[in-house]
């Protein structure tokens, strides 16, 4: 980030000392707010207002994901942020594509982007448009994010039933920041395949003394429609949607058995990779590899990658490694 900021121009770091730098963004994160923990992206989008810095950005995410062992994943970033600097939405879109092209090429992984439109602006149809326009390039869905409360994604139908008619694909970030409203708006007015975070179905289910579990209408909906719930548990401790990893709804959700898959949110400003999370749980929960190889082929499932090329990856790649882990484990 010192780098890019020098090639460009950029004042705003907070410091130029490296690890400074990255101890002040999980600072700033970790404050149990969405919109404060949302501050810290200023500096990342300032740093990324070029080509070169784009696709640099972009290469380098893909060459961590590879190194932290993931073979699939999808990648959301909000393409109106990076157009300070003169470059148009489609500019900005093909060189992250060209990043994460270069990053992946000689691994085993496999990158699809998402791009994300900004709740809290008006520009959602365009981007909408814009990912349309790359569908076949690379991009593999539409996403709205930003801060939640009093932003209901409904505000953005037109978009949304752009993109359905267009027979393209859709996750929402719905009940991080506010409840069960967002989560029910995202799915039956706006088409979300996906929740991103859901985290606040927990609000719709009553948990007895004994640990048994009443579903509400919505729980319920959300389950047998096997909704994956995109859930983040460190990122959702930072933003305050969960008081601590080990009382993180991820818990009682896979034990009620939805769809919930395993991600980082920002790895940046919660200092975490993939298999980070998979630590915690399993030190939160006494998650063994059978869970995590659960919880993986649940993401696969619900990627938005083409159907062949999904069970290829859960046949060919998941289930073999995972077999490999647990035989070198006896």
């Amino acid at each position: 980030m010192i780098e890019l900021a020098d090639e460009q121009g950029y004042q705003g770091l907070p410091t130029r000392d490296p690890d400074e730098l990255a101890r002040w963004f999980t600072r700033g994160a970790d404050r149990r707010n969405l919109e404060l923990y949302l501050e810290t992206f200023a500096h990342t989008v300032g740093v990324t207002q070029t080509k070169d810095g784009l696709i640099r950005a972009a290469s380098e995410a893909a060459e961590d994901l590879a190194a932290d062992g993931v073979v699939y994943a999808e990648v959301r970033f909000a393409p109106e942020l990076h157009t300070e600097g003169g470059l148009t939405l489609d500019e900005v879109v093909e060189s992250v594509l060209e990043g994460f092209r270069m990053g992946s090429a000689s691994t085993g992984l496999t990158v699809g982007t998402l791009c994300t439109a900004m709740r809290t602006a008006a520009r959602s149809y365009e981007i909408a448009q814009l990912a349309l326009r790359h569908r076949d390039a690379g991009v593999v869905g539409f996403d709205i994010a930003g801060a939640e409360a009093g932003h209901p994604p409904s505000r953005h139908l037109d978009a949304f039933q752009l993109v359905m008619r267009e027979n393209f694909h859709i996750t929402i970030h719905a009940g991080e920041a506010f409840g069960l409203p967002s989560i029910a708006e995202a799915l039956h007015y706006c088409g979300a395949e996906r929740l991103g975070h859901g985290v606040r179905i927990v609000d719709d289910i009553e948990v007895d003394t004994d640990g048994r579990a009443q579903l509400g209408r919505l729980a319920a909906y959300v389950r047998d429609r096997r909704v994956p719930l995109e859930m983040c548990p460190t990122s959702n401790v930072n933003t305050g949607a969960a008081l601590s990893i080990a009382e993180h709804p991820i818990g009682l959700l896979r034990r009620l058995r939805f769809r919930v898959t395993v991600n980082t949110d920002n790895r940046l400003m919660s200092d975490v990779k993939l298999s980070d999370e998979f630590v915690k749980l399993r030190d939160a929960f006494g998650y063994t590899l059978a869970d995590m190889e659960w919880l993986t082929i649940n993401a696969m499932k619900s990627a938005f990658w083409p159907f062949e090329q999904r069970l290829r990856l859960i046949d060919e790649i998941i289930k073999p490694g995972y077999a490999a882990l647990r035989a070198a484990e006896l």
